[in-house]
């Protein structure tokens, strides 16, 4: 990333909708935005460690809750919520955090929530887990300051071999959603 000609574009940028970028509160403001952005786009270069695992099974490891920040590639404007991820091992299962690392690599670029998800589910399963689902819920700024002005909740969902059947996935939603409400799947 070229912090410098992003300082330099912002700079351009801020002028253009009609504001100073020499005024006192705007003439740091390019070099936090490049600071910002190496930050937040880290995903482009982010790696999940999917390779750390240990020999153990289990029927069904779930790991609910993964809180996710992500920008707009159509506004550039940030979405952000939660991801659930069960998967069913084949012997081995991944250190924890590393699901945690899976959800920043694929959110850390700008994206769309439909594709995290299903990175997210296409990585997993390609480690050769037996089925894998992922479940992200997430708020769009982007619906919500501009366009139609909404609060909804979008709900994207990415299932993998064993969870492609229907009774697989609804057990699954059932342990992740116990004492929520669920979406519906068919």
């Amino acid at each position: 990333m070229n912090k410098e000609r992003i300082k330099r574009l912002i700079r351009e940028i801020i002028a253009e909708i009609g504001e100073d970028p020499t005024r006192e509160g705007l003439v740091d403001t390019p070099s936090r935005i490049a600071d910002m952005y190496e930050e937040i786009f880290k995903g482009y270069e982010g790696e999940s460690e999917l390779s750390v695992k240990f020999s153990e099974d289990s029927d069904i490891v779930i790991a609910k809750d993964i809180q996710f920040y992500s920008m707009c590639e159509h506004h550039m404007l940030p979405f952000y919520g939660k991801i659930s991820i069960a998967y069913s091992p084949d012997g081995k299962v991944f250190g924890i955090s590393k699901l945690v690392r899976l959800v920043e690599k694929y959110s850390a670029r700008l994206q769309i929530q439909e594709r995290i998800t299903k990175n997210i589910a296409d990585e997993l399963y390609s480690e050769g887990v037996k089925g894998v689902i992922v479940i992200a819920e997430g708020e769009h700024l982007c619906m919500k300051m501009r366009g139609v002005r909404n609060d909804a909740i979008v709900t994207t969902i990415a299932s993998r071999g064993a969870y492609d059947k229907k009774e697989a996935r609804s057990d699954v939603l059932n342990l992740i959603y116990s004492g929520k409400s669920k979406p519906t799947i068919s």
